[in-house]
């Protein structure tokens, strides 16, 4: 029997850049178990990424949902991801524009404080909101039910992955650290090294990203098409995740971020073997069956 319980979820993301985002909010759009508590954004331009979260949401029906602007630059190093590229849409999808800047933490505190044990902080961007969010206020970890991170590679090299850094982590590695050394807290990583298993080419994505939600997300995938011919689902199997958990293989340790060198400063470094396990990672997805559960949920099936 299926479990129908809703789960209330928190979005921090960094919607605009690479389209996985848009595909991911897509998903819990339509999902009948999220209860979509509000969506937090991060990264250069985050009020443009904010409009663009409004957008994906107005075009699945749901204008009720609270949208943040979080954090524009890294706690440390200056930004890498300065645009949100797919903004070059918004002036053919309805939004709203006046988004106030610097608003998420506070509405993140807030929603958290007042659903202790409830909810699940689902991260597809830059950890930078994340981190500040655990030092302004430290009993925020032991308030969560769990979270969820797109973030990290921890088995490499292999057949998908052969450098070490991955973009989410790259781009703040101080605030990653600060998460990832957070105890008292549940969380679970989906890493490079298991997202890019997911991949679809640019052919198929057109065929398949087809009403509601979609029809925004098709349109800022030709945007990000001018760069890569493909979409790997990277932030879309962080939300299965959370509601079909089944569809991965876990191993419980500890993840520690380098930042001494700068060459390698964001690596994740997994050990699995550490006595203390207060890190969980994906290792493994069953592909198909993901993208399954995705094109279900999201397409309305």
């Amino acid at each position: 029997m299926q479990d129908n319980k809703r789960i209330p979820v928190l979005l921090d993301t960094d919607i605009g850049s690479d389209i996985d985002d848009a595909l991911c909010l897509a998903y819990l759009l339509e999902h009948p178990q999220c209860e979509l508590l509000g969506i937090t954004t991060v990264s250069g331009e985050p009020e443009k990424r904010a409009m663009l979260a409004d957008a994906v949401c107005r075009a699945a029906g749901k204008t009720g949902i609270p949208i943040h602007c979080g954090c524009g630059d890294p706690l440390v190093i200056n930004q890498r991801q300065t645009v949100a590229q797919q903004a070059e849409v918004l002036p053919k999808w309805d939004h709203r524009k006046d988004f106030p800047s610097d608003t998420a933490i506070d509405f993140l505190r807030e929603t958290i404080h007042s659903r202790p044990g409830e909810i699940t902080l689902l991260t597809i961007g830059p950890l930078t909101n994340i981190a500040l969010l655990f030092k302004i206020d430290p009993e925020i970890p032991r308030l969560l039910k769990s979270l969820v991170m797109m973030a990290g590679v921890f088995t490499f090299p292999n057949e998908h992955v052969r450098y070490p850094v991955e973009w989410n982590v790259l781009l703040d590695p101080h605030a990653a650290s600060i998460v990832y050394a957070t105890r008292g807290l549940p969380n679970l990583s989906i890493g490079l090294d298991v997202t890019t298993k997911c991949e679809l080419p640019a052919e198929v994505c057109r065929k398949k990203l087809t009403g509601g939600a979609l029809d925004v997300v098709r349109d800022a995938a030709e945007v990000w098409f001018r760069q890569r011919p493909v979409i790997t689902f990277h932030d879309p199997l962080a939300a299965t995740a959370v509601f079909a958990p089944h569809l991965l293989e876990y191993e419980d340790g500890v993840v520690e971020i380098e930042l001494k060198s700068d060459r390698l400063a964001g690596m994740t470094i997994w050990d699995p073997k550490a006595e203390e396990k207060r890190n969980r990672v994906a290792l493994d997805v069953d592909s198909d069956g993901f993208f399954d559960e995705y094109f279900r949920i999201a397409a309305g099936k």
